[in-house]
């Protein structure tokens, strides 16, 4: 009988090494796993963090979300959305230099972002740096946005211009607001956003015009009535200031500013000298109210101020209107006699300049005279 002689598996070289392979592969798949276990661990856990932190922002807990922000961002380091937070949540507890040295890096590596243009725009308007501020929230409402972009970058803009007037730069802003008004159509709500802050930034030309664009379709709104009453006020344009706010009055009865500036324009029509279809007669009586209501005027205020006014001076001031007006006040008497032809315009200058210089002295007035100072500001544009 033959005897088989079995050769030690360690003389065999390539089996050693294939069972050396298999084993190192099986090894490599298994710490593999191990290794993608944990990393999805870590990047589940960084989730819940981030949320964590969230939640706290918006409970009015910033410093606890700070932490688990940074917690976070320990097991994803490179995650986008974490780093933004976190930038957010330190400019937004006043840590502005740590939060912009994240932002910065972010906006390195993604300069057309314009989600981390608009976080660095509002870090900027933060500390009122204004030529950093536009420049960032102009770099996001040109940037790349993904979804509703065209609304993120018509809310940008409309941020940029809160800001601009609340820091006082007007002329910019009313620039941010012709552009925004020209980008295409608006709702009706968001038309009447811009026609009231056209108010705000002192562009009262085009605040009537977006007021009246809002009134074009919804003719009873009443918030559009009074603010297109007050923008053709503030142009002195009291015809139709008046006409605007007869209605504004009618749509909201509580409107209590509506009701003073209907009562002011009111009064400006009535005592307007210079009115369409105003007969001679009527003019005349116009005339002498004016100039009886600027002689009270020119009493009470000398008197307020300890102002003597029989004293003897040429020197422009109270003294010297207050003889120019007892000089002018018998010559009212004959207002239509052919040798008085100036007297209606000379007299009316007086009046004028009387509500001018009191104002200037004893402040802003109220009432008749009020209307007086706003006519004598442009006579010519009332009837408008």
């Amino acid at each position: 009988m033959n005897r088989v002689t079995l050769e030690p598996i360690t003389r065999r070289p390539a089996v050693v090494i294939a069972g050396l392979v298999v084993l190192a592969v099986l090894a490599f798949v298994a710490v593999n796993r191990l290794v993608h276990r944990f990393q999805e661990q870590e990047k589940a856990w960084a989730g819940h963090l981030f949320a964590s932190g969230q939640a706290d922002l918006g409970a009015g807990k910033p410093e606890r979300a700070l932490e688990e922000l940074r917690a976070a961002l320990t097991y994803s380091r490179d995650n986008f959305q974490y780093q933004l937070a976190l930038a957010r949540a330190l400019r937004d507890t006043g840590r502005t230099e740590e939060s912009e040295a994240y932002l910065i890096n972010l906006w390195e590596h993604l300069p057309q972002d314009g989600a981390v243009n608009l976080a660095l725009g509002r870090l900027y308007a933060r500390e009122q740096a204004l030529d950093k501020s536009i420049q960032y929230y102009h770099n996001a409402i040109y940037g790349v946005w993904g979804a509703d972009a065209d609304a993120r970058r018509r809310d940008a803009r409309l941020e940029l211009t809160e800001f601009l007037l609340r820091e006082h730069a007007l002329p910019q802003a009313q620039a941010e607001l012709i552009t925004l008004a020209a980008s295409g159509p608006l709702s009706p709500e968001l038309h009447l956003q811009v026609a009231r802050l056209f108010a705000q930034a002192q562009d009262n030309e085009h605040a009537l015009a977006e007021f009246q664009d809002v009134l074009s379709k919804d003719r009873g709104n009443a918030v559009a009535l009074a603010g297109a009453g007050g923008a053709a006020f503030r142009l002195g344009r009291y015809r139709t200031a008046e006409g605007y706010l007869q209605n504004a009055v009618k749509a909201d009865p509580q409107d209590a500013q509506a009701k003073q500036l209907l009562q002011t324009s009111s009064l400006i029509l009535q005592a307007d000298p210079f009115g369409r279809r105003v007969s001679n007669s009527e003019r005349n009586r116009r005339i002498r109210m004016a100039f009886e209501q600027a002689g009270k005027r020119l009493d009470s205020c000398a008197s307020a101020q300890g102002i003597d006014l029989s004293a003897q001076s040429t020197a422009p001031g109270l003294p010297s209107l207050k003889a120019s007006w007892s000089a002018m006040k018998p010559r009212l008497a004959q207002l239509n006699a052919p040798r008085e032809a100036d007297t209606p315009d000379a007299a009316t200058d007086l009046a004028f300049r009387i509500e001018q210089q009191t104002e200037t002295i004893c402040g802003p007035p109220s009432g008749l005279d009020q209307a007086l100072l706003l006519l004598s500001q442009d006579r010519a544009g009332a009837e408008r």
